[in-house]
């Protein structure tokens, strides 16, 4: 596991000023969609660089399996929950999380936040991939950068794609390498302090945009399903963290619950 414990941004006159609440020791604003929204349409090109995270239950079990995680996601500019499970969850110890999921949010941020002229980084992703947007949104700069697999574990190569971060000079870099690969990425572009304006942690949020992938039906993410969607989708690659590393999210929360009670007490 790397270690990286990035220095919680400085306020500056872009710094949203949402409401914030802890739940399993991480620290979540509490917007709704449509704040987050009007935030992001104030974001420029210029800004001081900040990155927004989107955690859900997975990204909840690995940080409490990798704690050196946890810094990498208190130190983003939105720290917002991805899961109507860890909400429900969240409600049930007395806890109101809002929901804002990635995979929404990309497409407001492609629907109403992006202007023609923007520049955008895709780091990850395939070049099909990038060239299905340039395709949809002509009037959008695109700067592409695929890294090698085992970011993760290669220094040199999240150096190179923090370089093709700041080069673009983008208003948004979307960052499409998986958890926590992206996360920690996006933790060493804030420390680097060479890459300007705002960063997404998406996953394959974009797949989306481009109908290589289908999202669940809203009903199904209303009640809270779309995991199960997605689980009866690609069984075998989804299996395990769903049926087998998943459920640790519910002694996760009594450990948590408890630990809470004794520092009351």
């Amino acid at each position: 596991m790397i270690a990286v414990t990035p220095t919680r941004q400085a306020p500056d006159r872009k710094r949203s000023s949402f409401p914030r609440t802890n739940f399993l020791g991480l620290d979540f604003d509490t917007p709704d969609a449509a704040a987050v929204v009007a935030f992001l349409q104030g974001r420029r090109a210029d800004d001081s660089f900040g990155y927004i995270v989107t955690p859900n239950v997975d990204h909840m079990v690995q940080i409490d399996t990798h704690p050196d995680l946890r810094p990498v996601y208190q130190g983003a500019l939105l720290c917002l929950n991805d899961s109507r499970v860890l909400a429900r969850l969240a409600r049930f110890h007395g806890v109101l999380l809002s929901v804002v999921p990635g995979s929404d949010l990309i497409v407001a941020l492609f629907g109403s936040v992006l202007q023609d002229g923007d520049r955008l980084c895709l780091i990850g992703g395939s070049d099909t991939l990038a060239n299905e947007l340039r395709a949809r949104y002509p009037r959008i700069t695109l700067v592409h950068h695929v890294p090698p697999m085992g970011l993760r574990r290669n220094v040199a190569a999240r150096a190179e794609a923090i370089a093709a971060a700041a080069s673009a000079d983008a208003r948004f870099t979307l960052l499409a390498v998986g958890a926590p690969q992206q996360e920690i990425l996006a933790a060493e572009m804030a420390a680097a302090g060479t890459v300007r304006g705002t960063a997404f942690c998406i996953g394959a949020a974009v797949d989306f945009i481009v109908g290589a992938q289908v999202r669940a039906p809203r009903i199904v993410q209303r009640a809270g399903m779309e995991w199960f969607w997605r689980l009866a989708g690609s069984p075998r690659r989804l299996g395990r963290r769903y049926l087998v590393e998943g459920p640790r999210i519910f002694r996760i929360a009594m450990r948590w619950k408890r630990d809470r009670g004794r520092s009351a007490g």
